[in-house]
């Protein structure tokens, strides 16, 4: 999978896509799909990796979460996270009813349209070291594009539940149980952040730190699914208190740097491999409006929420191509949206998984493209 992985990266970097579109394309030739080198079972059995590697992707960009920065752009980051996340809730919703689809279903479809994955626009921003007010806005904007998918979520499946015929949920328990989630999620970071730092007082050897940050992310991550917390948000938190308490979190992230790139290959490579081409003819009408009003409303809101925080024109224009990968929440919110709507559980399910892997190869294209645009990426020829 390494091996492959990089061949599969220096290809794309000669065709001129970033790395990760390789991985991914690694994976899809690997897998079931092509060569079966990776069958289904070796990729259901490599979710450990997944889950490590989304606990560092989460701690990483909570560590971008300097207060500093905030006092600087002020709660611009919130507005336009929650602008981009509900105008792919809205759009999609009301187009799909419009075209004459099942209602509840469309809820469900719009509500999961709200969250997007920042791995593989991460990977991007690492390859060609963007730097500049689009970049740290969106590191921001996909930190708190989570949560706001959460809450999204948790209000589409109490009106779902209001319209069926069982009366009997507790719709004020529907309400909150999101936000429960988030401040669960909040607590695990906060006092795993408060950990670190203080056993980072005895063990000042790189060799050592590195075994502790690896222990305490990863005990972040699963004290966050114990206690049904959202284990992304919790890690980023720990990366956000971290690097506002402690002085040396640039340490932190350039140990954390050393470790992971094999980690997060061999990730997107097991990502590409989980795809299934034969699924793909499935996604039907629904899926393919799914998948171009789902971007449409991401770079409608995010244009949106740049305007109204008067951003600079380069924000407002490339910030939303750069918001359209989705994975992670969104395939966790399937078997939710499944429960809701058990007649459309399986078309839930093959539209979810196709189009994740749609925005899978485009996302990382389209967002090295806007941010290239908006004069933030320096090609890095390193080998």
């Amino acid at each position: 999978m390494l091996l492959t992985g990089l061949l599969f990266g220096r290809l794309a970097k000669f065709l001129k896509f970033p790395n990760v579109t390789g991985y991914l394309i690694a994976g899809l030739v690997l897998g079931p799909s092509l060569l079966n080198l990776i069958p289904s079972s070796m990729v259901d059995g490599f979710g450990v990796i997944s889950d490590i590697a989304l606990a560092f992707i989460a701690f990483s960009i909570g560590c971008e979460f300097n207060l500093n920065y905030y006092r600087k752009v002020g709660i611009a980051p919130i507005i336009i996270a929650i602008s981009e996340a509900m105008g792919a809730v809205i759009i999609v919703t009301i187009v799909l009813i419009i075209c004459g689809f099942d209602v509840k279903l469309s809820i469900m479809l719009g509500a999961i349209a709200a969250a997007t994955a920042p791995a593989q626009t991460i990977m991007v921003i690492n390859q060609y070291k963007a730097k500049g007010p689009l970049t740290s806005l969106l590191l921001s904007v996909v930190a708190i594009d989570d949560a706001v998918a959460l809450i999204g979520f948790g209000f589409a499946t109490t009106i779902v539940k209001m319209m069926s015929s069982n009366l009997n949920t507790n719709i004020l328990i529907s309400i909150l149980s999101p936000v429960a989630e988030i401040m669960i999620s909040f607590i695990i970071g906060l006092v795993t952040s408060l950990f670190m730092k203080l056993i980072f007082r005895w063990f000042k050897k790189t060799s050592n730190r590195e075994c502790i940050i690896i222990a305490v992310v990863l005990l972040t991550y699963w004290m966050a699914e114990y206690f049904h917390g959202s284990a992304l948000l919790a890690c980023m938190t720990l990366g956000a208190v971290l690097v506002n308490i402690y002085a040396e979190t640039d340490g932190v992230v350039k140990i954390v740097d050393h470790f992971t790139p094999a980690i997060f290959m061999i990730f997107f490579v097991i990502s590409g491999a989980g795809f299934e081409i034969a699924a793909l003819p499935a996604i039907g009408m629904i899926g393919i409006l799914y998948v171009v009003l789902r971007v449409a409303g991401k770079v409608f809101g995010a244009w949106l929420g740049g305007k109204l925080t008067k951003q600079e024109d380069k924000i407002c224009k490339y910030l939303g191509p750069t918001l359209m990968p989705q994975a992670g929440v969104a395939l966790g919110l399937i078997v939710v949206a499944s429960k809701m709507v058990p007649d459309y559980a399986a078309q839930i399910r093959v539209i979810i998984l196709c189009s994740t892997f749609i925005y899978s190869i485009i996302g990382p294209i389209a967002a090295k493209f806007a941010l290239e645009k908006s004069g933030e990426i320096v090609i890095n020829k390193t080998v």
